[in-house]
């Protein structure tokens, strides 16, 4: 059996020439009013007006940034898109600063009428865990590691 697996060439990302990065995260909304104040109790930085808009952007740390577009924004380019149907499938994780945050954060929002999806608990993984439903029920978790057992 031969060992050039060990000494091939190096490969470039993606096995090609291809270089795409990761750059953003878009999320089609049904309501850009709900889904930006939402988002913005969250500590997403939309820029005024967002509310009124299409398409917004907000700028993330670490340079990617989170897209809403509006359903009918979408359908302008893609006459077919229809929104799924059935559970979500996306889902975001913010991390917090400190357990007792994901507990404030998560009642701030359940508070504002948001959908608690699962309450905080302290998961078997080491952290303070909580996920909510945005306006268009996509997941958004929020956690925060727990401190080490005494």
């Amino acid at each position: 059996m031969s060992d050039s697996f060990k000494t091939g060439r190096p490969r470039a990302a993606y096995g090609g020439r291809m270089t795409p990065r990761f750059d953003a995260i878009g999320l089609i909304v049904s309501d850009m009013a709900a889904s930006v104040a939402f988002y913005r109790r969250l500590g997403f930085e939309f820029p005024e007006g967002a509310e009124q808009e299409g398409h917004v952007e907000a700028q993330l740390p670490g340079g990617l940034r989170m897209l809403l577009d509006t359903e009918e924004v979408v359908r302008s380019f893609h006459a077919g898109w229809r929104p799924p149907t059935g559970g979500g499938r996306t889902g975001l994780a913010l991390r917090c600063d400190s357990p007792a945050e994901v507990d404030a954060v998560y009642e701030e929002l359940v508070g504002a009428g948001h959908h608690g999806e699962l309450k905080p608990w302290d998961a078997v993984w080491g952290q303070r865990y909580a996920s909510l439903l945005d306006p268009d029920g996509n997941g958004v978790d929020l956690f925060a590691p727990l401190p080490p057992a005494q």
